[in-house]
């Protein structure tokens, strides 16, 4: 079983929408069993918030529900989660300034590291602007979570057939 992490700020916005979006592709293809996935917010304002409803209504156009409550990233989650997905480099740093002895270093990637279509560094963070900016932080993270979901699949096929070697 693979365990996501995905991060942004408050964990109203962006992680939830990357998460949601990534529970449902991982539904469509059939990898439940596979890939779970959960967020967290760096800061600690928006603790037990549902997701945005600006960023909900986006997310519904595409026939995703945004579900959850916000939560805090803590040192544990280094533990409990195989990959930890920084939406910027703010919330990169963030992490990483929690993991003093640099263990966990691999673990924790920019979420736009997964893009096929977008080229852009870092997912924005939409909560001051407008509709379009939600609209577009939607596409960006679909774009995003298919690269991803490749990602982990060839990762969790690179396991399986060590296994049968062995």
């Amino acid at each position: 079983m693979t365990k996501l992490l995905f991060v942004c700020l408050g964990n109203i916005c962006r992680s939830p929408s990357a998460e949601n979006i990534m529970n449902h592709l991982i539904e469509k293809a059939g990898l439940g069993d596979r890939i779970t996935c959960d967020s967290a917010g760096t800061g600690g304002y928006h603790i037990g918030s549902p997701p945005d409803s600006r960023m909900a209504m986006a997310a519904r156009k595409q026939n995703i529900e945004l579900l959850g409550a916000a939560r805090k990233f803590q040192r544990i989650d280094f533990e409990n989660f195989d990959l930890i997905l920084a939406m910027d480099r703010d919330n990169y740093r963030n992490i990483l300034a929690l993991d003093n002895t640099g263990k966990y270093q691999d673990k924790v990637r920019l979420m736009c590291e997964f893009c096929q279509k977008y080229d852009l560094k870092e997912v924005p963070d939409p909560y001051y602007g407008g509709p379009e900016g939600f609209d577009r932080v939607i596409d960006l993270l679909l774009d995003a979570c298919e690269g991803l979901l490749e990602y982990v699949m060839s990762q969790e096929d690179l396991r399986v057939s060590h296994h049968s070697e062995s």
